[in-house]
This record gives C-alpha cells, structure tokens and sequence, in this order.
C-alpha cells in the first residue's frame, strides 16, 4: 500500500521572488519539496501567471530562466500554434486535391409553385490505400501532436506562452484561411 506524504509547496524558491514558476505559499519549517516514494516531485501552477524563472517548457531538460530564454520560447510557441493552423488548412487543401471517383446523383426536389426541380449532388471518394491517403494519415499524426503540445504548453498557465499559442493559432488563421472556400447551402433552412 502506497503513501503519499505532502510535506510542502515552495519548491525550495523563496517566496520573494517574483518571477518564479510558483505563487508565494506557505512553508513548512522542516522541507521545501513534495516527496512521494523518495522522488521529488514538481508542482504546477493552477493559476495563470507572468514569469520567466523557472518554467519547464514541454521536456524537463528545457528550462527557461531568462527574460531572453522566455522571448525565445514565446517566438518559438508563436511560429509552432502559426504552424499548426497552415497544417489544417493545407491538409484540406491536399484532402480536396487527392479525392476520386467523383459521381454525380440527381434527385427530384419540390419547388415553387407546385413545380419539380433536379437537385444534383456531387460524392466524392478517396482509395485506402494510396500516397495521398498515407499522407494525410502521416500529416494528421503530426496535427495531433502539435496540438497536444500546445494544450500542454498552454497548461504550463505561464501568460506569455498562453499569449503566444493564443496569439500565434489567430495569425495563422488569419493568413492560412482566407483561402479556404466557405460553401453556403442556399437550401438549408435550419440557420
């Protein structure tokens, strides 16, 4: 049966230092870490925050502790969240490219006045097993971790990285989807 023991909260940082990963808190007169089973563990912020010393980006190995190092981190997430909505636009894009066997179906619909119209209906379809299928699939898994990266990078509730994934997904929206073709179904009545 294991034991956990929550001996403290201040991460051996002392409380007057503004730009810390953790909020001032209270300490304990004997330690300054959590253990559990002899291994220290970090705790994380659960409220968003502005510093710049000692915030694990992503990896434990990378630490930022520097107003440089913290610049460069921002840029780095900006051009990453940018990155990732180019990613979704341009798989459409290749999805609308590489589609096949198109087929054309046409069904009588009622229209005004008693009268009947042919409502044409274009399907496409793509082969399973095609390069343009594995790409989408290999282009998707890149997609997906991307996006898992920056929901963990946005969990770190460090300000300046919120602002640059924030920041960084509307500038790519903005110059990746205005390509993008909106279809409008004038015969949809549910608005």
């Amino acid at each position: 049966m294991g034991h956990f023991h929550h001996v403290g909260m201040s991460m051996g940082m002392s409380s007057g230092d503004d730009n810390s990963t953790m909020a001032p808190s209270h300490h304990h007169p004997t330690s300054s870490a959590s253990h559990s089973h002899g291994h220290m563990m970090m705790m994380m912020p659960m409220t968003f925050y502005f510093g710049f010393k000692n915030v694990e980006l992503l990896f434990s190995g990378l630490v930022i502790n520097t107003a440089g190092e913290m610049a460069g981190a921002f840029v780095a997430v900006f051009l990453l969240a940018m990155f990732y909505e180019g990613l979704k636009i341009a798989r459409e894009g290749l999805l609308r490219k590489s589609q096949v066997s198109i087929r054309y179906n046409s069904m009588p619909v009622p229209g005004p006045n008693g009268t009947i119209l042919m409502e044409t209906h274009k399907t496409v379809g793509q082969q399973m097993l095609s390069f343009p299928h594995l790409l989408q699939t290999v282009l998707h898994i890149i997609q997906v971790v991307i996006s898992y990266f920056l929901m963990l990078i946005f969990m770190t509730y460090n300000g300046y990285l919120c602002i640059a994934v924030a920041a960084g997904a509307g500038m790519g929206y903005f110059l990746f989807s205005w390509k993008k073709a909106v279809v409008v179904d004038i015969t949809e009545h549910c608005h």
